[in-house]
C-alpha cells in the first residue's frame, strides 16, 4: 500500500482592501490596437496570436449610434453580453434574454455603444466543436436595422495582457466603483506560503489574478463561493491581486483555510 500523502498546511490570510482602480475604459487607448470591420466579428476572426483568432476571455465591441430604441441580438451574443451606452451600464444580453430598450439622455448627435461579451466557455468534445464560435456571431439590430462600423478589442487576459506595462493610470479607491474596471491591492506573507482559498464577499463578478497569472473566475450567483490559491503561486514578500470586475466593486478579498462550495 502507499504511504498516504502528507497533510499540506493551509493559511487564511489577513483580508487585502484593494486599494487602486482602473476603468476598462481608461486602459483601452493603450491595449493593442483593435480591429476594425464593417460587421461585427467572432473571437475566432480576430487577427490576434498570429491570425489564429482568439480563444477565451473577453471580447468588446464599439460602435456609434444617433438614434434610440430596441436593441435586439437574435441569439447573436455568445456567451454573456454586457451593453453600455457611453459607458453607462445599460443591461444583458445572453441566452435568455435578446432585447434591451436604448434611452439617450441628452441631445447630441451620436452615442458610443458597447458591447462586451464574455466566452463562458468551450466545448470540450463532439462533432459541434469545430463548429463553435464566440463574441458576435451575427448582426445585432437597433430598431431592426443591423448595426455597422465596428471597433473590436481582444481581451484575453492572459498574463501578458496583465503584465503589460502601463502609464501611472491607477487612481486611489475612495468609494465603490462601478465596473468593468480592474482592482489592485497586496498581500504580505512571510515565511513560506501556504494554500488558502480566496473568498470574494460583497464583489460580484469576474476573474482574479495572482503575481500576473489568471486564477480563475467569480460569480456571485454561485454556488461557489472560494477560488483555491495553491501556495506555489504565492511567494515570501509582497504578492500582487489584480481584480476585473464587471458590476461593481467590493472592498477586499478574504482568505479562508477551507473551500466553500454551496453544499
Amino acid at each position: 500500500m502507499p504511504l498516504p500523502l502528507n497533510y499540506i498546511p493551509k493559511n487564511a490570510y489577513k483580508s487585502v482592501t484593494l486599494l487602486y482602480f482602473m476603468t476598462l475604459w481608461n486602459l483601452l487607448p493603450y491595449l493593442d490596437l483593435p480591429t476594425k470591420s464593417v460587421k461585427p466579428l467572432t473571437m475566432e476572426q480576430l487577427s490576434v496570436n498570429e491570425g489564429s483568432g482568439q480563444s477565451y476571455g473577453y471580447t468588446l465591441y464599439e460602435t456609434a449610434i444617433s438614434s434610440d430604441g430596441i436593441l435586439t441580438s437574435k441569439g447573436h451574443v455568445q456567451d454573456r453580453g454586457q451593453v453600455f451606452l457611453d459607458d453607462k451600464h445599460v443591461g444583458i444580453l445572453d441566452h435568455s434574454k435578446d432585447e434591451l430598450t436604448i434611452q439617450k439622455h441628452d441631445h447630441l448627435e451620436y452615442h458610443t455603444l458597447r458591447i462586451l461579451v464574455e466566452n463562458q466557455g468551450r466545448l470540450s468534445s463532439g462533432k459541434s466543436m469545430n463548429q463553435e464560435r464566440k463574441g458576435l456571431t451575427g448582426d445585432i439590430y437597433l430598431n431592426n436595422s443591423p448595426l455597422r462600423k465596428f471597433t473590436i478589442y481582444s481581451l484575453e487576459m492572459k498574463s501578458v495582457f496583465i503584465k503589460r506595462k502601463l502609464p501611472k493610470i491607477w487612481k486611489l479607491i475612495t468609494e465603490k466603483v462601478k465596473g468593468p474596471a480592474f482592482f489592485l491591492g497586496y498581500l504580505k506573507i512571510s515565511g513560506d506560503p501556504r494554500d488558502t482559498f480566496i473568498q470574494l464577499e460583497g464583489w460580484n463578478k469576474g476573474v482574479v489574478f495572482i503575481n500576473g497569472q489568471n486564477l480563475g473566475r467569480y460569480w456571485s450567483i454561485g454556488p461557489q463561493e472560494t477560488l483555491y490559491l495553491p501556495g506555489p503561486w504565492l511567494h515570501t514578500g509582497t504578492n500582487e491581486i489584480i481584480l476585473f470586475e464587471e458590476l461593481e466593486s467590493g472592498i477586499e478579498v478574504g482568505f479562508k483555510m477551507e473551500p466553500h462550495l454551496g453544499y
